[in-house]
């Protein structure tokens, strides 16, 4: 798939239809890979970060969650870039696992949200084949705690292992875990609470706009105002700096 450099991070130009038309054609190859769904936080600890970077780029592909990575992207002449975002990769794909028989792992959160967020899910998608979840401690993992997490979801034989970590900490474990395992990961961030309904997606022409972090900052400024003043204004930066030294 075609990428534009963004601050030396390679974010896919793409849009949900050709995602979801990719993922489809390459399943299998793409089992023991991972996803990453980027945004300007993920795109600033990469051009930090060079060991973040070489995760994020050696992804089987870093999708435009962030509206103004496509937004950018289409500043640099890649027309038609659209915005992938997590959230609606899934609906995507849990709309479409009906007719394909898919298997869905989900590995993060808390253990109430998974429990909210499996009840949810069979209300809208009654036939989802929910293969397993697990909410791992607030701590790392033994060595022999994690071999027995992947021999779990190995056994549970899903299709598609949703990471809900939060960054960098899911693109870490998925970099971490590649070829291990016998799903494509995707890292969704905060994909889960959407779902079981402990936050809500900015409204639709505040995505359009650019604006949806202000909406999320709105709802929790205690814990997000770092992440997205902070990291919003280096991103702008950055991009200047790198515009002037071309």
């Amino acid at each position: 798939m075609r990428y534009c450099e963004i601050l030396k991070t390679k974010i896919n130009v793409t849009t949900m239809p050709e995602v979801l038309d990719e993922i489809e054609r390459r399943l299998d190859a793409l089992r023991g890979r991972y996803i990453c769904v980027s945004n300007v936080h993920t795109t600033v600890m990469a051009y930090e970060d060079k060991q973040y970077r070489k995760v994020q780029n050696g992804a089987a592909m870093a999708l435009p969650d962030g509206a103004p990575l496509s937004k950018y992207s289409r500043m640099r002449g890649f027309r038609g870039a659209g915005r992938v975002t997590g959230p609606d990769l899934m609906t995507e794909l849990f709309r479409l696992s009906g007719q394909r028989g898919y298997r869905h792992f989900f590995y993060g959160a808390t253990q109430q949200t998974l429990e909210d967020m499996r009840q949810a899910l069979l209300r809208e998608y009654p036939t989802l084949v929910i293969a397993g979840m697990y909410a791992p401690p607030f701590r790392p993992l033994t060595e022999q705690e994690d071999q027995e997490v992947v021999a779990r979801i190995n056994a549970a034989k899903p299709d598609f292992i949703w990471v809900g970590l939060g960054a960098p900490k899911q693109e870490e474990w998925m970099y971490a875990h590649r070829g291990k395992l016998c799903a494509v990961s995707i890292g969704v961030g905060a994909g889960f609470d959407y779902l079981a309904g402990h936050i809500k997606r900015a409204p639709r022409l505040m995505q359009v706009l650019c604006l949806e972090w202000l909406y999320r900052l709105m709802q929790d400024p205690g814990r997000l105002w770092k992440r997205y003043v902070v990291t919003n204004t280096k991103f702008v930066w950055y991009i200047l700096r790198e515009r002037v030294a071309r």
